[in-house]
């Protein structure tokens, strides 16, 4: 499969520009001393939080007009899959994760060219 994630059904998948961004942030609780030491443990049992930024950069209206039906249906709350580039998991070097829409945005360009850009953050749900 192709990195990007399926918009509509099985008939559409939203393949992103080259530039697919991917923040890693450990969540970890520490416990600061007075004599400067501190003690740190991960924070739940999914401690990494990771958001990824994809952008659709001069694409056709109507395929963004339907990635951007998808994300309003979504209403950031329903997850959806995002396959990503991941040699380590899997011989076809891809991986599924399971996202929720945090934020896009739509540019109007000109005539029918239209840009979006999308941040999508991991959730841990079966």
């Amino acid at each position: 499969m192709t990195i990007g994630f399926i918009y509509d059904g099985n008939v559409g998948y939203a393949t992103p520009d080259k530039t697919l961004g991917r923040q890693i942030a450990p969540k970890v609780l520490v416990a600061k001393f007075g004599d400067g030491y501190e003690q740190r443990i991960t924070d739940g049992i999914n401690s990494i939080k990771e958001t990824y930024n994809l952008s659709f950069r001069h694409r056709e209206k109507a395929f963004i007009d339907d990635v951007v039906h998808f994300l309003n249906s979504q209403k950031g709350v329903t997850k959806f899959s995002l396959n990503i580039p991941d040699s380590n998991i899997t011989p076809s070097g891809e991986r599924e994760v399971k996202v929720v829409s945090e934020n896009y945005n739509v540019v109007y360009e000109y005539d029918n060219f239209y840009s979006l850009t999308v941040q999508l953050r991991r959730v841990y749900e079966a």
